[in-house]
């Protein structure tokens, strides 16, 4: 990826998430596109590789639902189906002091995204296989992590109920979205509170280079969620709460 490129995105990090990475992240966020773009070409891990689309869509989309938080050192963020591993591995860039989780059910993707990591030098990142349905009624696992982010995953309701059981009581989901309106988060409270949640916000954004909206919904876990939940694999994606 030219460097001229970099040098100007740079400015837009500054512009729109506050954000100046330094030399080293810089670095690291150019070896990760192409450690994506090698691992391409034997898994499905994404459709974006062209340098413009892969920054805005993968590395800025994923940073948007997290820099206007504090991320304080020690706090631990799972990455509920991080496929290709966003947003989990920009945000494990952008914030080294945060131990992130990559989580998904399909192994060879973490197994290959588990030696990027190596790779990137990033100490800050484990992965884990398997479906949020089931590790959230396990008790290692539920009411673990402060936490828990979703993107490209599904329908809003669908990720709580995968996000809120593995969030501590005062932990945050973060659903990433891209249209998303005020009638649908109206609708989105009466599944919040079945699983402790409670609507705490709804940022809009639009991104830098195609001038896309984006929205974040951050979802504060206010209450222990139900041992009724997670339900069984499949069944939250089937019948969606409501």
């Amino acid at each position: 990826m030219a460097m001229a490129l970099w040098t100007e995105w740079g400015e837009c990090w500054r512009e729109t998430l506050n954000w100046e990475p330094t030399a080293a992240q810089q670095e690291q966020l150019q070896r990760l596109y192409a450690g994506i773009l090698a691992g391409n070409q034997r898994l499905n891990l994404t459709r974006l590789t062209e340098p413009g689309e892969f920054w805005e869509k993968h590395l800025w989309d994923s940073l948007s639902g997290v820099a206007a938080l504090t991320l304080e050192p020690g706090r631990r963020l799972v990455d509920i189906g991080t496929g290709g591993g966003f947003p989990g591995l920009a945000i494990a860039i952008f914030a080294p002091q945060v131990e992130v989780t990559l989580l998904d059910a399909t192994r060879k993707k973490l197994v290959y995204l588990a030696e990027l990591v190596s790779d990137l030098g990033l100490s800050n990142v484990q992965t884990l296989t398997g479906r949020a349905e089931a590790l959230g009624q396990e008790r290692r696992y539920r009411a673990t992590w402060d936490l828990a982010l979703a993107r490209a995953v599904g329908p809003a309701a669908v990720c709580a109920e995968y996000g809120l059981p593995l969030l501590k009581v005062g932990g945050m989901a973060v659903l990433y979205r891209g249209q998303w309106s005020e009638a649908e988060s109206q609708g989105l409270a009466p599944a919040l509170g079945q699983l402790g949640g409670e609507l705490e916000s709804v940022s809009r954004l639009e991104t830098p280079l195609t001038q896309s909206l984006r929205h974040c919904l951050y979802v504060r876990k206010v209450a222990a969620t139900p041992a009724k939940f997670p339900r069984a694999i499949g069944i939250p994606r089937q019948h969606p709460l409501a």
